[in-house]
């Protein structure tokens, strides 16, 4: 079987020439929101299952997700459907998550601190990494204490690590040399 990312690009890249740029965002959220849904390993069966027709399962999915979906959701969505490719959905929604980012100078960043952030303080501490990085950030936090103390912030393939495990790990390799 193809990489999944493989599969999922020409339907990401197709969804995101169907829809206005405005509409970028509300799409966003509907694939989302379906890709939930199709992570899920009884939809899957059900949906592989060669009693079940296409319709029942794009109306199964549509059903259990909450909302309205655009046009081009649908579309794409019956198409996923038809072609067997229902697996593929959740990278299909990362890809087009990813051409929007791209469209609108967004990169996601994912902090790994040591301890919670406090609410007031997760702003500052995103605009400070605004600054750093040159660009927006769509930013969410991982509590992982393994980290003893400060923070680890990855952002596509760049990576900033202020934590204590890091500067212990510097620490030692310069001990060593």
């Amino acid at each position: 079987m193809a990489e999944l990312a493989t599969i999922a690009r020409p339907y990401a890249e197709a969804l995101f020439k169907a829809i206005a740029p405005a509409d970028a965002a509300a799409v966003a959220g509907q694939v989302s929101a379906l890709a939930q849904v199709a992570a899920d390993e009884q939809v899957r069966q059900f949906a592989d299952n060669p009693k079940v027709q296409s319709e029942q399962v794009f109306d199964l999915m549509t059903s259990v997700s909450s909302g309205d979906f655009s046009d081009g959701t649908r579309n794409l969505l019956r198409a996923v459907i038809e072609n067997g490719r229902l697996a593929a959905l959740p990278a299909i929604a990362a890809q087009f998550h990813a051409l929007v980012n791209v469209r609108t100078g967004i990169s996601d960043a994912t902090i790994h601190s040591a301890f919670e952030i406090d609410a007031a303080q997760l702003p500052q501490v995103v605009a400070a990494l605004e600054k750093r990085f040159a660009r927006k950030l769509n930013a969410s936090v991982v509590v992982d204490p393994s980290l003893i103390g400060g923070i680890r912030v990855v952002v596509g393939d760049e990576v900033l690590d202020t934590s204590v495990a890091a500067r212990l790990e510097q620490m030692k390799v310069a001990l060593t040399a």
